[in-house]
């Protein structure tokens, strides 16, 4: 298990001013699991992971692996990264390029602080290189080596030490977009085929969902919620956290009161609208509704139900299995995103349909 707790990490700019790039960081992750620090460039993911590596050496705070203390403030404890035993994997692979396969997959067994025989290195690189399916090339050189046989060499790189903790900065952006896809499914295989601990950054919102056990949402050095992948996707803690993971429509409203089942009546510019909350609200609150695209329900046949309207069709675009369609409801436009089936044209009328319960209140700042 992992556990960082009011870990600080600061250091002075050109200018001399003080960037505060973590700022009390507080995670724990199960053995086994895979954690992602999700946010946009700059939010301070990737100090945090590098501070982990010991890399980067912390302002303040503390951090654990298995029970053995790697960092502490208040104690003087700073275990440096070559004896930590981490697997890291960065954005450029650093594949040595005079070297074959099997060389660079072998290479931190040669170098480490322990010494192995020539057989045990020969039997732990054969073990990784069979795991990340790279055995039958084990003595093609690097350069010869595509994208994604590359990003699984680094990867065989990292296990070869049988690490306690991986660490991935942004291992799939420099792969084209259907490579990507198919190395989400291996990393995912491949760390729960393993058990490994893992600490994922990207700024990847589609990798984060696809792979994470746990996602940490992070801006400007704060980790501003953690959550599953559906609690962060469904139930955003606020503004910034369901702008950044995917797409949503925003509606400003009061609450005018509470209904039945934790749901409350909100006042809008469409409208009165049933919401959902995970906070208590009062009466008179002003909140903000995040409704994404897919819940926005579209027919040409008014349905039944709550939070039905009659809009008109602004625009819409085809992208294959889905169209997004843009709606106008009075001033307001929503996006919804819907079977290709519905094939209502430009300019006509459609019944909009927001399903109460993906209706959520969040907090407006």
């Amino acid at each position: 298990m992992l556990q960082v707790s009011h870990l600080n990490t600061q250091y002075k700019d050109g200018q001399g001013r003080v960037v505060k790039a973590a700022q009390d960081i507080n995670i724990e992750v199960p053995k086994g699991k895979m954690f992602t620090l999700l946010g946009p460039s700059g939010c301070g993911k990737t100090t945090t992971m590098r501070s982990i590596a010991g890399m980067e050496k912390p302002t303040s705070g503390r951090i654990t692996v298995n029970g053995k203390v790697v960092y502490c403030s208040s104690s003087g404890i700073f275990v440096a990264p070559n004896k930590r035993n981490f697997g890291m994997v960065f954005q450029s692979y650093a594949i040595w390029p005079h070297m074959n396969v099997f060389q660079n997959a072998a290479f931190p067994l040669e170098v480490g602080p322990r010494k192995f025989s020539r057989r045990e290195i020969e039997e732990r690189v054969m073990r990784v290189l069979t795991v990340v399916g790279l055995e039958n090339i084990p003595d093609r050189e690097a350069t010869m080596l595509s994208g994604g046989q590359q990003q699984r060499l680094a990867l065989a790189r990292a296990l070869v030490m049988e690490p306690e903790l991986l660490l991935l900065d942004e291992p799939l952006s420099n792969l084209d977009a259907k490579l990507r896809e198919r190395m989400r499914f291996e990393l995912k295989r491949l760390q729960r085929d393993l058990g490994l601990t893992t600490i994922y950054v990207t700024h990847d919102q589609s990798e984060a969902l696809a792979l994470s056990h746990e996602i940490a949402v992070m801006s400007e050095g704060c980790i501003l919620q953690i959550g599953s992948p559906r609690d962060i996707y469904e139930r955003p803690a606020n503004r910034f956290v369901a702008d950044f993971v995917g797409l949503t429509n925003f509606i400003e409203g009061t609450v005018e009161a509470e209904a039945s089942d934790g749901a409350y009546d909100v006042r809008t510019d469409i409208g009165m609208l049933k919401a959902s909350a995970y906070e208590n609200r009062k009466n008179g609150d002003r909140v903000l509704l995040s409704v994404r695209p897919e819940d926005v329900e579209l027919s040409e046949a008014p349905p039944r139900g709550e939070n039905v309207f009659t809009g008109t069709v602004d625009a819409k675009v085809f992208l294959g299995e889905v169209v997004d369609f843009q709606v106008r409801l009075g001033r307001r436009s929503l996006m919804a995103r819907v079977h290709p089936s519905l094939k209502t044209p430009v300019s006509q009328p459609i019944s909009v349909r927001i399903n109460p319960e993906k209706c959520i209140c969040i907090r407006p700042d």
